[in-house]
């Protein structure tokens, strides 16, 4: 990724496509048939000719690889979207165009030589799950992987990562750094732990998905740019006592209802990264699991003194599902609501 002269940032994945995964297919039953699909004259288009027609991230995907990418429908903050796991297999000196955002590749099954050609340059590595591929916005160039591979993509727009820029450098410039199968396990994580959140497809996750991505975004800057996380300015503390009794008062009194990082920052006057750190330092846990636990007690209150079914006390603490509710509740409780309103 890339902040170009006007600022903005680039970032762009280079496993691109591949098909969504079917329970019980083998890697080499998802094999998809390598072929060439090259642009118009693509040895001859320089970057900045490429940039002047940018096209979007995912369809430049879909061009390149023989399944396009199995994009979650909900677009969330800062126009971000997310897939889900599918599997496409090789590519032979594919050419790929500059794009106009940024894509974030985990890689899962599969491991292979890739190498990205751009311009006299070319970065070689082998896929593996501790490590993850970043392609800086405009930047376009030939790709070669060696074979099938199962991968999730995060796109994310140059809105979403310049607020985590603006407020990690202070309003400094900085410029993202190109990554082929790089290997860094917390990068890596982060881009599983949301392609299962794709897999949920649940309105009661999305305040644990937001933070998620931004914490995706801050690692990206801190690590895979030129700034320098050593002599980085970091905001420490917590909460004023106000500004925990006014966003904690505001999750018990909304638990039926969807709550975004948003809104919650608001409340106390501080940017959504800000108030992730300040709220943990504060009480030791981060706002989604905060909001989780709150929502688990109010459950177990529900079950034990009323007659509501489960699927009315799901609702009544914030879940779409009975499915998701059970999961939340077997997680944090260890018995499903069912299991614990017969042991009463």
């Amino acid at each position: 990724m890339f902040f170009l002269p006007n600022g903005s940032v680039f970032l762009h994945n280079g496993i691109a496509n591949a098909k969504r995964l079917d329970e019980g297919d083998s890697l080499d039953q998802r094999l998809f048939r390598s072929r060439s699909r090259t642009a118009p004259n693509p040895r001859g288009l320089s970057r900045s000719a490429a940039s002047q027609s940018s096209p979007d991230a995912a369809a430049e995907m879909a061009r390149i690889l023989d399944e396009p990418p199995v994009l979650v429908p909900e677009v969330l903050h800062g126009d971000t979207r997310l897939t889900r796991k599918w599997a496409h297999g090789g590519l032979q000196e594919d050419y790929m165009r500059g794009v106009t955002g940024y894509v974030a590749v985990g890689c899962y099954e599969g491991q292979h030589e890739i190498s990205w050609r751009i311009e006299n340059k070319r970065l070689v590595s082998r896929t593996n799950p501790k490590a993850f591929t970043l392609i800086p916005k405009g930047v376009d160039g030939h790709w070669n992987i060696a074979g099938p591979v199962v991968v999730s993509h995060v796109y994310l727009t140059q809105e979403r990562l310049q607020a985590c820029a603006d407020e990690i450098a202070s309003g400094r410039r900085i410029e993202i750094l190109p990554r082929v199968a790089f290997a860094d396990p917390a990068a890596a994580g982060l881009l599983e732990i949301l392609s299962h959140e794709a897999e949920r497809d649940s309105a009661s996750s999305r305040l644990f998905v937001e933070q998620a991505i931004d914490l995706l975004c801050a690692r990206l800057i801190r690590e895979h740019s030129s700034f320098d996380s050593l002599h980085a300015q970091v905001r420490k503390g917590g909460l004023a006592d106000w500004q925990v009794r006014r966003v904690t008062t505001f999750m018990r009194e909304n638990l039926e209802h969807h709550i975004g990082l948003n809104e919650l920052a608001t409340l106390v006057g501080l940017s959504r990264f800000h108030f992730c750190t300040a709220f943990r330092n504060s009480t030791g846990q981060t706002p989604h699991a905060w909001l989780t636990a709150q929502r688990m007690r109010r459950a177990r209150e529900l079950l034990a003194h009323t007659s509501l079914s489960v699927t009315d006390v799901a609702l009544a603490v914030g879940y779409e599902t009975p499915s998701a509710f059970t999961a939340a509740f077997r997680a944090i409780v260890g018995v499903t609501p069912s299991a614990f309103r017969r042991a009463l």
